[in-house]
């Protein structure tokens, strides 16, 4: 009677798999970016954008200051977030939004944030708005979009 091969399991650590939606995605996530910023600059007072061309290029500039800057600035603010159990990353966000402010005054945009007390308030503004219309996208528009085309 032949032996048989002694069979060994393992447990095998794995990140779930990150579900990448290309333009798509990139583009729901700018429409949500240009909706936040137009709610915020509508409810808080110091908070102006006087034109949709500067919304649009404000939106823009906002998204890749948060895709560039934004990753160094929450690194090197990691103990001080610990501390404060994430309530300084509004803080963060709302100097995004002044940085913002910055780039598009080097572009004569009329993208204007008058203090950090706007800017914190803008800022808290956005970030809700963002995760619930970024929420609403992947669940109403990208899923289904990828299960037609017959992607799990």
């Amino acid at each position: 009677m032949p032996e048989q091969a002694a069979r060994y399991y393992y447990y095998e650590w794995r990140p779930p798999e990150p579900e990448s939606y290309g333009f798509w995605g990139l583009a729901t996530r700018f429409l949500a970016n240009i909706a936040a910023l137009w709610l915020a600059q509508a409810l808080v007072r110091g908070f102006d954008i006087e034109s949709v061309g500067a919304l649009l290029f404000g939106a823009a500039i906002f998204g890749v200051v948060n895709a560039v800057i934004r990753p160094f600035v929450v690194f090197v603010s990691c103990c001080l977030t610990i501390l404060t159990l994430g309530l300084f990353l509004l803080v963060v966000n709302a100097v995004m939004l002044m940085i913002t402010d910055w780039f598009a005054g080097l572009f004569d945009l009329a993208f204007e944030v008058d203090g950090f007390i706007a800017a914190f308030l803008g800022a808290l503004i956005i970030a809700v708005v963002t995760a619930l219309l970024n929420a609403w996208f992947e669940r109403n528009l990208l899923r289904p979009m990828q299960r037609h085309r017959g992607r799990p």
